[in-house]
């Protein structure tokens, strides 16, 4: 069950953490779709054979896959009531501290960092702090602060042209 949290009750939640996911797998299988979509098929990330012969003996995830699953592990452990819509507005300071080999299991930690008004539609702009944590190893796979703005999304919330 996610961690429910209204638009109200944001502000009173900054500079703690309100959620940790639960640990997900990152297989070869993940590793080579998201290969398939991006066309990112360097061989460190798709050759098994020959990234055994790398410094991590094993292919490893891409950045941009890691980064990709903020969103679905923040929608999986962060409801937030009042909003009726959630818009990526983009990263901050994003970090790939350490490769997610094949196999390893990542999950994810929110904290948020800031909450501000957004004109026009009585929205709010989070920054989420993100931690991308690597099991079993100290230093995390990612970090980066994301921004997302939670409003209404019915077209009389529009502002006028």
């Amino acid at each position: 069950m996610p961690t429910t949290l209204t638009v109200e009750s944001l502000q009173a939640h900054v500079g703690h953490e309100v959620a940790v996911s639960d640990w997900i797998v990152i297989d070869q299988d993940r590793i080579n779709r998201f290969a398939d979509v991006t066309g990112d098929d360097q061989w460190i990330h798709v050759d098994v054979v020959r990234a055994r012969e790398s410094r991590w003996e094993s292919t490893i995830a891409h950045g941009f896959l890691t980064l990709s699953l903020v969103a679905p592990l923040v929608r999986e452990t962060v409801s937030v009531a009042g909003s009726s819509m959630a818009v990526n507005y983009g990263l901050n300071r994003v970090r790939f501290v350490t490769p997610v080999r094949a196999g390893e299991r990542v999950r994810g930690r929110f904290a948020v960092s800031s909450v501000t008004g957004v004109g026009g539609g009585g929205g709010v702009q989070v920054i989420w702090a993100v931690t991308i944590e690597l099991e079993g190893s100290e230093r995390p796979a990612a970090v980066a602060e994301w921004i997302v703005r939670y409003g209404d999304a019915s077209p009389s919330s529009r502002s006028p042209s």
